[in-house]
């Protein structure tokens, strides 16, 4: 099955969109699997968090990021303007409510890049339209190895990150489904599936009783 066909077919008939929620401990491939699937599914989109970490290098405020100071993220969090909110590394991360709520009603399918944390406090909030997924690597070493890889952290966050691992592995059953990335592009096609099977739900194919009633119709 080509990708083309999968996308395709599920567009056919009126649909309400879904929130494609992906979790895991750093380093188990989750971005590389999220920017593989944006760069080639036309219906679907990253959600943008605000956030109150510093902008880094090459970064884009309001394109990766909401870019907001301390006092900014509390005032939106009291109004209730987050679906979720929660403190990562001294940092804090929230998704907007509103841009969310409209793309799910015109079809459009939101990708979340967040935490355990998150994911649950979506589960409050928007229940219906979510789909979870956890990244799992294939063992403790082969985390720790590709954390080193990356090169981007020091050995005291490395060490951080490996520390936080396990915490974070232990929410894996609270997840609608669990890829274990052993390779990188089986872990894509496995996700896509997840996908396409979500988008072909009877619930969330709003237009399938006119669909059926035409078929029907004599």
């Amino acid at each position: 099955m080509s990708n083309k066909s999968a996308f395709v077919t599920v567009d056919k008939i009126k649909r309400r969109g879904l929130l494609f929620v992906v979790s895991s401990p750093s380093g188990a491939g989750k971005t590389t699997l999220c920017n593989r699937l944006l760069k080639t599914d036309p219906n679907l989109t990253l959600s943008v968090s605000a956030t109150t970490r510093p902008i880094r290098p090459g970064e884009e405020d309001g394109k990766d990021y909401h870019f907001v100071t301390e006092q900014k993220f509390s005032e939106m969090r009291e109004a209730g303007q987050f679906l979720e909110s929660a403190r990562v590394f001294g940092n804090y991360y929230g998704t907007p409510r509103e841009p969310v709520e409209t793309a799910l009603a015109q079809g459009q399918d939101i990708l979340f890049d967040i935490d355990w944390q998150g994911a649950q406090q979506l589960g409050e909030t928007v229940p219906t339209d979510l789909v979870k997924v956890f990244i799992l690597p294939p063992s403790r070493d082969e985390l720790e190895r590709r954390l080193r890889n990356r090169a981007q952290d020091t050995d005291d966050v490395v060490a951080m990150r490996m520390a936080k691992a396990e915490s974070e592995i232990s929410h894996w059953a609270e997840y609608d489904y669990a890829v274990v990335n052993y390779d990188i592009d089986e872990a894509e096609q496995l996700m896509r599936c997840i996908l396409v099977a979500e988008r072909l739900k009877r619930t969330r194919q709003t237009g399938l009783s006119d669909a059926v009633s035409k078929i029907i119709a004599p």
